[in-house]
């Protein structure tokens, strides 16, 4: 155990977490939400730090960002846990493992380790993926301060639901994120997910602020959050409160977990999606999960493909200086 980060005593060596939005209280010997804090002796401890339980090196359009360093590879790392409990989740047997099945698994992955992995395999890129970067927040950000002394970036694919204290200490470090607005009716969040739809946004907002790069992604699962009004409203809250620029990822649900006897999403409706996107000024508009549907970065102005893609794989990249080579249009993004 490692004494955690970001946490208040309370009475009756009861504790509050902070780290995170739900803000939990948790008794003595008990765990939070996410089942990897824990209040031993009225303070508050991280059962999962540096206990690696997923490793893997993959392109960063997996993550997915289209417009950060397209075509590097990322270091990829989680550990067990999760502080959403989402019924539609593809790595269930990970992220809920705690709460499920009482374990806390991985293997030993010191920050140094990770870093020293990440130069050997020369990739430019640390992603913390797979489950929630948030709940093993002390490692990822003690692996985040060693990574930037090697010029290597790092990047969050998250939930957002950081609270704003951690993701301002984690900021100067963090390079890049891939946030999930999981849909925009709250009892959908409340439900489906287990969180607070207005407590995303507020996250999202702060990332948007602090100057990290970020793209959003929407898991669209028909009848249950594709109703035509909220993805207006998905729409318009990320042109309007993160710019027009803010890649969307629209994501095709197939079954899993909780949701085994819910069919795969319509394409039909990812075009719908799509095309509402386009209608309240989105630029760039991605489909997930539907292999050639939806890869491409075209120019928003003369509509060129600059960067070409099959499935994750970058096959071509037209930019010059981050610029259209046709019509010299800056595209948004991180690309040097």
């Amino acid at each position: 155990m490692k004494e955690a980060l970001f946490w208040e005593e309370g009475e009756k060596e009861k504790v509050r977490c902070t780290l995170c939005r739900h803000r939990c209280i948790i008794s003595e010997g008990k765990t939070g939400i996410c089942g990897v804090r824990k209040n031993v002796g009225g303070r508050l401890y991280t059962l999962n730090y540096g206990k690696v339980v997923a490793i893997h090196i993959d392109p960063i359009e997996k993550k997915p960002l289209y417009h950060f360093l397209p075509g590097s590879l990322a270091l990829s790392i989680a550990t067990v846990g999760c502080n959403f409990k989402c019924k539609f989740c593809q790595n269930w047997d990970i992220a809920h493992m705690p709460s499920l099945f009482g374990k806390i698994i991985g293997d030993e992955f010191p920050p140094d380790k990770v870093v020293q992995t990440a130069l050997k395999y020369r990739t430019p890129i640390i992603a913390y993926t797979y489950t929630e970067p948030t709940i093993f927040y002390e490692y990822a950000l003690a692996v985040a301060e060693r990574a930037v002394e090697f010029n290597i970036k790092n990047v969050f694919v998250t939930n957002g639901y950081i609270e704003e204290a951690p993701l301002r200490e984690i900021a100067p470090f963090l390079d890049a994120a891939n946030i999930d607005l999981k849909g925009w009716d709250k009892k959908f969040y409340a439900k489906i997910v287990g969180a607070r739809r207005d407590e995303v946004l507020k996250s999202i907002k702060l990332y948007k602020k602090l100057g990290i790069w970020i793209e959003l992604t929407t898991l669209l699962i028909d009848n249950f959050n594709t109703k035509e009004e909220d993805i207006e409203n998905i729409t318009k809250f990320i042109a309007g409160e993160l710019g027009p620029g803010t890649p969307w990822h629209i994501s095709r649900f197939y079954p899993a977990y909780q949701m085994r006897d819910i069919p795969p999403t319509s394409i039909d409706t990812l075009k719908k999606a799509e095309e509402i996107g386009k209608k309240n000024g989105l630029k760039y508009i991605y489909i997930g999960n539907v292999y050639g549907m939806g890869e491409e970065t075209r120019c928003p102005v003369c509509g060129k493909t600059v960067i070409k893609r099959e499935g994750f794989e970058v096959v071509e990249n037209k930019l010059v200086d981050g610029r259209c080579p046709y019509c010299k249009t800056k595209i948004d993004g991180v690309f040097e």
